[in-house]
């Protein structure tokens, strides 16, 4: 992922508004983390949630910028500790995970945050917020909703993957499309200008929530 872009270049909201957490979600190829990242470029309001990970970090990539790296002795310490709203393996190699001071201290201080990540990390996010008066307040879920074939189509012209493993992650969005109705928004992927719209709707409502309650 990019760092995080020029203040300078974020355009600024007249009207203040409360801090906002949105966790967005959606198959592989729904272009969540496009939209994640535009947010993030583009509203002043807002900052991308780093997340933890004990792989290595990649040239060019900087601890708390990009990733928190940790050792898996350093991830098992604070996981032991209870610091994590959410973790998960991933192809069976590195963690990764969120830690709950990487959200709720920019919350507290007025930073809006975007995170893009896979159904089961939600689950645990709103399980989280059943216990937590902020994550309760502050957050609200998106899911991206692709039309599988479109889906199918774009996994084919990434040109990233295998035909094994563009099934594999076929049968995976169709398990994760049944959890979209758990989610407080739901976008109907159109185009990126348009689910960019929808996005930004999904917050506006959200702050509207926030203000009244």
């Amino acid at each position: 992922m990019s760092s995080q872009p020029d203040a300078s270049s974020k355009q600024p909201n007249p009207t203040p508004t409360p801090p906002v957490l949105l966790v967005i979600a959606g198959a592989a190829g729904s272009g969540k983390s496009t939209l994640c990242e535009r947010l993030v470029s583009t509203e002043a309001e807002f900052s991308r949630v780093v997340t933890t990970t004990t792989r290595p970090p990649r040239p060019g990539e900087i601890d708390g910028v990009h990733y928190h790296f940790l050792t898996p002795e350093q991830f098992d310490a604070k996981l032991a500790a209870g610091e994590f709203l959410e973790w998960a393996w991933v192809h069976q190699k590195h963690r990764y995970g969120t830690l709950a001071s990487s959200v709720l201290e920019p919350l507290a201080n007025g930073r809006s945050l975007a995170i893009n990540i896979d159904v089961q990390g939600v689950e645990s996010f709103r399980n989280a917020a059943k216990t937590n008066p902020i994550l309760a307040r502050h957050m609200a879920t998106v899911f991206i909703d692709v039309p599988m074939e479109e889906l199918r189509k774009r996994m084919k012209l990434r040109g990233q993957d295998s035909d094994a493993e563009i099934e594999r992650r076929m049968k995976t969005a169709e398990r994760e499309v049944q959890e979209a109705g758990k989610f407080d928004y739901l976008i109907k992927s159109t185009t990126r200008d348009e689910d960019f719209a929808a996005l930004q709707a999904a917050w506006r409502g959200t702050c509207e929530r926030i203000a009244s309650s």
